[in-house]
């Protein structure tokens, strides 16, 4: 990280963020090009290991590109304000983010699919106690990031 005095190593900190935020981007290296898709997300932190969840087709790009390039980038950014200024190179503004990389995979036993669907779920509503619909999980594919890198930077 080039802005030293911009990162954020205070864990109870990043959690804050990351809990409080709903979009996750995810980048995939697809021959060359990058491909990077916004999505709903859910996460695990097991000793201070991430794993982030998240859902979709079992068909398409990103189906496709989870199973052959598990290699992927991630970002989450939030709490965008501008600060304006007189003249326009002033302006600057305020915002924090994590980026990181990890390991993609596609989740394929029920217990699994269900567990990671409740911290999508409680992501998105509070609420992690849903009931599933067993031909809802069969159809839907889960997708889980093991993460490797995270740092976290911001702008206050």
């Amino acid at each position: 990280m080039r802005r030293n005095d911009r990162e954020i190593t205070d864990k109870a900190e990043i959690e804050r963020f990351i809990s409080g935020e709903k979009i996750l981007r995810v980048g995939f290296c697809d021959n060359g090009e990058v491909y990077i898709v916004p999505v709903n997300y859910g996460y695990t932190v097991d000793d201070e290991k991430y794993t982030f969840y998240f859902h979709g087709a079992k068909a398409g790009r990103k189906y496709e590109l989870a199973k052959a390039c598990p290699s992927v980038g991630f970002e989450i950014d939030g709490r965008y304000e501008l600060v304006e200024a007189e003249k326009a190179c002033g302006h600057s503004a305020k915002y924090q983010s994590v980026i990181g990389n990890g390991t993609i995979s596609v989740i394929n036993g029920t217990d699994e699919k269900r567990n990671a669907f409740s911290c999508i779920m409680k992501q998105a509503t509070g609420r992690a106690e849903w009931e599933y619909d067993d031909a809802v999980l069969e159809r839907t594919a889960l997708f889980k990031i093991e993460v490797k890198t995270m740092s976290c930077k911001a702008r206050s």
